[in-house]
């Protein structure tokens, strides 16, 4: 079960590493594009920083859920409960397995279910921050290339001889509304695709806690006899409305003679 653990953690370490080395490799690029429009690039690296963060934070927080499900389906005796996932199942499974009913696993692994999503809500939002944020450096870039190409064409005048000369040194508020536009998209999809990676991995951790937990239970699972009566209640509840109208053709039949 750790091997899935450990998997996702040097994925995670892995990508890191290469997405360093290569802002590293191409440092001078990279502070270019960042200084394109200083303020709103610099929000976007640090969302992307921080995602990253809570994402290594995620994964981490996991070890003493994982250290807690081995310990209890090794029968292991003394655990503490794990912090937050697996405490609510964790105190009322107690400290040996039991027999539970199928209503009370589905109960269990929905609860457990529930309190996953809720982990990986704040890295979800981070994603769609960063999209969002990549969005309006496009639409503010292209305000000011908009707004630099109005006032250019508004300025010049193309009887003075040095209209060339005008223009190219007009050029550069609308090629800086280019720059905007392109970097901070750059930079925001960059971001939400490195933190959409890394939460995948987060997830794909949650997911073997879930599967592995889902197992053992189901092990210890029997089907009691209201299980069977609520599979079976369907078909009586068709066969008493098919007895009920063949009594009630049967009467109106009578009733005609």
């Amino acid at each position: 079960m750790t091997k899935h653990f450990h998997g996702a953690l040097n994925r995670m370490a892995l990508f890191t590493a290469l997405l360093v080395a290569g802002v590293l490799y191409f440092w001078a690029d990279f502070m270019q594009i960042s200084i394109a429009n200083i303020w709103l690039n610099g929000v976007i690296i640090g969302t992307s920083l921080f995602g990253i963060g809570l994402c290594f934070v995620q994964i981490f927080a996991l070890l003493p859920e994982y250290k807690w499900l081995h310990g209890y389906t090794t029968g292991r005796r003394g655990l503490t409960l794990p912090p937050y996932l697996l405490r609510p199942v964790a105190q009322m499974l107690g400290a040996r397995p039991r027999r539970i009913s199928a209503t009370t696993l589905n109960g269990f692994m929905e609860m457990i279910l529930m309190r996953f999503e809720d982990a990986r809500e704040s890295v979800r939002y981070i994603t769609n921050t960063l999209i969002f944020l990549g969005l309006l450096g496009t639409f503010w870039g292209l305000i000011l290339t908009v707004g630099g190409f109005a006032e250019l064409i508004g300025n010049l005048n193309f009887s003075d001889e040095m209209v060339l000369q005008s223009m190219q040194a007009g050029l550069s508020r609308p090629l800086a509304g280019m720059a905007t536009a392109f970097t901070s998209s750059l930079l925001g999809l960059g971001g939400s695709l490195t933190v959409g990676f890394l939460s995948l991995q987060v997830q794909t951790a949650q997911n073997a806690i879930y599967h592995e937990l889902e197992d053992y239970l189901a092990a210890h699972t029997h089907v009691s006899a209201a299980d069977d009566v609520a599979k079976i209640l369907p078909q009586i509840n068709l066969a008493t409305h098919e007895l009920t109208r063949s009594i009630n053709s049967l009467e109106q039949t009578i009733s005609d003679d």
